[in-house]
């Protein structure tokens, strides 16, 4: 997410060359929500990632596989992965071609992360703290689940 002005925690991912913040979330298979990190963009996104699951562990322990995309492969993530929670790793991989196809696992977590975007004070950050970042995506995703009753 791109900071505002006013955010306090900025970081700069030269990837996407954008400066703000990186939502980490690892979401089950209707897009619901398991664990949350905020961090700022400077953090790799596997970085991120296992931290997550290092901090969530107790509330992943029944997890026994784990849906990434191209950006999380590797053998020494999928070890860590393997060490903290037990589960093993599938890459979703995109097609090699460049061209548009829809893969449907890994549109369930793009799918919440628009979920997010349609709540206006979570389109661009703009919190001084990066735990208030992450309490405004726990709100959001309770607004969402409370509208599902």
């Amino acid at each position: 997410m791109k900071n505002t002005d006013s955010a306090g925690s900025k970081g700069y991912d030269p990837g996407k060359k954008v400066s703000g913040i990186k939502r980490h979330i690892a979401v089950d298979s209707q897009g619901l929500p398991h664990a949350i990190r905020v961090t700022t963009a400077g953090v790799t996104d596997r970085a991120g990632a296992l931290a997550m699951f290092e901090e969530r562990r107790a509330d992943l322990s029944r997890v026994r596989n784990v849906l990434v995309d191209g950006g999380y492969s590797g053998k020494p993530f999928a070890a860590e992965v393997q060490g903290l929670l037990g589960a093993s790793v599938e890459v979703a991989k995109r097609n090699a071609l460049h061209t548009f196809v829809v893969l449907p696992k890994r549109w369930v977590v793009e799918r919440s992360f628009a979920w997010l975007e349609k709540c206006r004070r979570l389109w661009k950050n703009c919190e001084g703290k990066l735990n208030t970042s992450l309490q405004m995506v726990v709100l959001a995703f309770a607004v969402l689940i409370l509208k599902r009753l």
